[in-house]
């Protein structure tokens, strides 16, 4: 199976290829940005034509979409998260081969979700911000599309390089920072937040199986377990060997009607994903627990310079 991966070099899109890489029936070939992909593309401003006609010259069976961006203007946002998207689609329009199409979306579209609840496929989407409005609108150009098509909805997804940009991944830094220059406090905000944390090599493992699928519409890819993020927080401190304490800032955000601060991710204070559709129809569930995921988060940031 020819299988072309856009966004090869992203967080997700690393581990894509390392899951793919590891099948023996998987011809892949990488797209990017950057000089560690096969070919270098950018699908925010390269035309669909182009992209048309290097999937003629390759004949994939499968086109993984990992390409995107969580940060950046509203403007940004709809280039690599939006934009980007119509340019795959049209691209596998116009192209020759059949191939399926596997989108990468995001947790984000659904917006804020009520405490204690498990947000299904069938959720009516609220996203609160920029982000979540971008990869809402791809994923309905994609069900849209009339390909044959499946859209991941991850959500929160971390391990091995979790970015700077994510709220762990920012904890991580700034433990490294402290126990090098031996501060014995480490400032931190938004701990109040549930999230949904899942292994991001159990995320490729999910877009391996949805190439392998005949699924359509939109999965979700999550552990089905809200964790509020500062009990990971203080895990990941632990994991650490960090001794010192843990100061929590005020809440990040902006005010909401109800005097409580709305997290700037748009997510709201709760989210937790119902995973029976992946179970069921992808034969998916999460297998790296936290503490693993945890430790693989402080063994890259303790190895930063």
């Amino acid at each position: 199976m020819r299988v072309l991966l856009l966004g090869a070099d992203g967080f997700l899109g690393r581990h894509v290829t390392d899951r793919l890489l590891a099948d023996p029936a998987v011809q892949l070939t990488a797209l990017g940005r950057r000089d560690s992909a096969d070919v270098r593309f950018d699908l925010s401003t390269g035309s669909p034509g182009a992209l048309a006609r290097f999937m003629d010259a390759i004949q994939p069976g499968v086109v993984i979409n990992c390409a995107g961006t969580t940060v950046g203007t509203a403007r940004d946002l709809v280039r690599a998260n939006t934009i980007s998207v119509a340019t795959v689609c049209e691209a596998v329009r116009r192209s020759t081969c059949t191939a399926r199409l596997v989108q990468i979306g995001s947790s984000a579209e659904y917006g804020p979700s009520p405490v204690g609840s498990s947000t299904g496929e069938e959720a009516l989407p609220r996203p609160n911000g920029a982000y979540g409005v971008s990869k809402l609108t791809a994923t309905e150009l994609v069900l849209g599309s009339g390909l044959d098509a499946v859209v991941l909805r991850v959500f929160t997804p971390i391990g091995p390089g979790t970015p700077l940009g994510t709220p762990l991944g920012r904890i991580a830094d700034s433990l490294r920072r402290a126990m090098q220059i031996g501060e014995g406090e480490v400032k931190v905000g938004g701990m109040s937040v549930l999230r949904d944390f899942v292994d991001v090599r159990d995320v490729a493992r999910a877009v391996h199986a949805a190439s392998l699928s005949a699924a359509q519409g939109v999965i979700n890819i999550g552990t089905g377990h809200a964790v509020r993020l500062r009990d990971a927080a203080s895990a990941l401190a632990r994991t650490a060997g960090f001794t010192g304490r843990l100061l929590e800032l005020d809440e990040p955000g902006d005010l909401g009607p109800d005097g409580d601060r709305r997290p700037l991710d748009g997510c709201g204070v709760w989210q937790q994903a119902d995973v029976r559709t992946a179970r069921d129809r992808l034969g998916w569930r999460a297998r790296i627990g936290m503490d693993e995921s945890l430790a693989d988060v402080w063994m890259e940031a303790a190895c930063r310079v």
